[in-house]
């Protein structure tokens, strides 16, 4: 998929909250060996690799917009890849996610394959979107299947795959995790307005619509999608409540 990571970056102070609720379910130790799935524009692999004590953290991604400015972070210690997370193979000590595996099928056979790449004794940390059925996200689907829009598409809309909270945590137990800690969590966030809510989602949900859209109909989607939400959210500012799922999971030594 195209990313902008300007885009993606315009709401960078709320998008890394959840990243600093996810680092503390990591255990803390020196010498790990240490995979970033999704590392986007590397700030916050960087961050992790500071708080890892002579560990060796490599960050991978699929986009190439992103990974450009991942590369300017690179370091001793802290280098990128372009792959994606589906082909990822070998073993860490901390196999950790930040908001990227929801762009993933199939999460009973991920989450257990995850696990399979963590060391015995090491951890798999993972933070993922669940705010699927908000209205920002339901509206975009409705305006998909309307014309001209479902014909341009062909039908096809993003069905995201992720699971509700308890399924997480029965698929770590079943593949024979310890230690887990699973939870959901809204974050508060107070926008400016419905325009800002529109904004934001141009820079990851709407991304894939971006892509399959041809020039003429993705400017028409996007004012839209804007008209849509003013008349969901009128008054300013706009209180826009985030779900996410975190989870952290050890491998039995």
């Amino acid at each position: 998929m195209p990313w902008d990571p300007h885009r993606y970056e315009q709401f960078k102070a709320e998008r890394y909250v959840p990243f600093e609720d996810l680092v503390k379910l990591v255990r803390v130790r020196p010498g790990l060996q240490v995979i970033d799935l999704g590392c986007g524009t590397g700030e916050l692999t960087r961050r992790l690799a500071d708080l890892l004590p002579e560990s060796d953290v490599l960050g991978i991604d699929s986009s190439a917009e992103m990974l450009a400015q991942a590369a300017q972070l690179a370091r001793p210690g802290l280098h990128f890849e372009q792959r994606t997370i589906e082909e990822v193979d070998g073993a860490y000590d901390l196999v950790f996610s930040n908001a990227a595996i929801q762009w993933v099928r199939d999460h009973e056979s991920l989450v257990p394959r995850l696990l399979g790449l963590v060391r015995p004794g090491g951890q798999l940390v993972v933070q993922l979107p669940s705010n699927h059925a908000h209205p920002t996200q339901t509206t975009i689907r409705e305006l998909a299947g309307e014309p001209p829009f479902r014909e341009a598409l062909g039908g096809w809309s993003w069905d995201w795959p992720v699971l509700v909270v308890e399924a997480y945590a029965a698929l770590l137990y079943v593949s024979g995790a310890a230690d887990m800690t699973v939870f959901e969590k809204v974050y508060p966030h107070v926008l400016d307005d419905a325009d800002a809510l529109a904004d934001w989602m141009s820079g990851t949900a709407l991304v894939p619509y971006f892509e399959r859209l041809p020039d003429g109909l993705r400017a028409q989607f996007v004012e839209r999608y804007r008209e849509r939400l003013r008349a969901l959210y009128p008054s300013r500012p706009v209180f826009f409540g985030f779900r996410r799922i975190l989870f952290a999971a050890t491998r039995p030594a």
